[in-house]
């Protein structure tokens, strides 16, 4: 919530945009009971009607005018662009709706200069609090998943979820295929979790080309249930990785897909350290933002898990499922390549302490206050 109270201090049109049910709704009305204004869904038949005539009725309005599923009237966009321009505007808009491209796309070109975008990606650990992380990390951050009264409810939820997604959805997203391809590459998606990415390896797979394996990665990345980590590069003298990492964007979903029921079965799972750095990946992005986020490899195998940008300063984050992380060569030579001006080793252990010069062992515990030191 405090992210969009930001938000709309600094501009007249903010868009809530994330995948259904991660609880854009949920924050938007927090923000509503306590600023107070107007709110239109335009499911509903009533609110459809009343902005026949939206210019009329939007022109008048001032403070805080939430307009929710707003997909449904795109002709919406140009209009709210008007009403942003208008000299000493007195209304601030909170867009909301289903994550799609054709969304997306309106909200950057009929608003391009007006509006911010802001990411939501369901509960946080600074959220939560660092008592419940694990429960966090198994069932992900999804609000009916995380409270769910059960195991069982949390993983059903899930399921359900991915289920729906796939049979609904997909029109939505401009794709035009099966739910059981699809499902299929979800899957392929969900066992390279934490890898750079290989289109022609996984489009070969489904027996289709590199472009439209590529297309599908990319949807799904517009639907907010896939992240891709580009990779930075620069002139240095190494050959460096210039393909994206890709990641199921939530814990829950990944360990769904999976098949992992709960937290033993994560903890003997093959894939328990990529579904960490997942979750780091999700938490430091979620912070320092994506467009200041990168993964950095060279082809003599030298990497770094994260490279956070704060203006000229370069924070390195790695991600280690041990309480005991240690000190590797690649860790010195992204630390030395880089520049970085310190490098944090995040651990599920129970306390930070110095591992290095320029590298620190940083336990989950004090994840969310070093973030916010750093990037808020």
């Amino acid at each position: 919530m405090h992210r969009i109270g930001m938000a709309l201090r600094r501009s007249r049109i903010v868009a809530l945009l994330g995948p259904r049910q991660c609880g854009k709704s949920t924050a938007a009305r927090q923000v509503h009971d306590e600023r107070g204004g107007e709110w239109f869904d335009l499911e509903r038949p009533s609110a459809a009607s009343m902005l026949e005539n939206a210019e009329l009725v939007l022109d008048v309005l001032r403070g805080l005018v939430v307009i929710d599923e707003v997909q449904h009237r795109p002709e919406l966009f140009r209009l709210l662009r008007v009403l942003a321009d208008r000299p000493d505007c007195p209304a601030r808009f909170l867009l909301l709706g289903s994550a799609s491209p054709a969304m997306i796309r309106n909200a950057s070109e009929s608003l391009a200069g007006r509006v911010e975008l802001v990411a939501m990606n369901g509960f946080s650990l600074a959220e939560i609090g660092i008592g419940h992380a694990d429960r966090l990390w198994l069932r992900g951050g999804f609000p009916l998943s995380y409270l769910a009264g059960s195991e069982e409810a949390s993983i059903r939820w899930r399921e359900d979820f991915i289920t729906l997604f796939l049979e609904r959805d997909l029109a939505n997203l401009g794709l035009r295929l099966l739910p059981s391809v699809l499902r299929r590459f979800w899957m392929m998606i969900a066992h390279s979790h934490g890898q750079v990415w290989n289109a022609s390896e996984i489009g070969g797979s489904l027996g289709v080309s590199y472009m439209t394996a590529k297309h599908y990665l990319d949807v799904l990345s517009q639907a907010f249930v896939i992240r891709q980590v580009q990779p930075w590069h620069e002139n240095i003298a190494k050959r460096q990785v210039k393909m994206p990492k890709v990641y199921v964007r939530d814990s829950g979903l990944l360990h769904a897909l999976l098949g992992i029921r709960n937290m033993r079965a994560l903890r003997e799972h093959p894939k328990m350290g990529a579904s960490w750095e997942g979750r780091i990946v999700e938490e430091v992005i979620a912070v320092a933002g994506e467009r200041n986020t990168f993964f950095w490899a060279t082809h003599g195998g030298a990497e770094l898990d994260l490279l956070a940008m704060r203006g000229v300063a370069r924070y390195g984050f790695e991600c280690k499922c041990s309480v005991a992380p240690e000190i590797t060569r690649s860790m010195r030579t992204a630390t030395e390549e880089l520049g970085l001006r310190e490098l944090f080793v995040v651990h599920p252990g129970r306390r930070s302490y110095p591992m290095d010069k320029g590298i620190r062992a940083l336990c989950i515990a004090d994840l969310p206050d070093t973030l916010n030191k750093l990037f808020v």
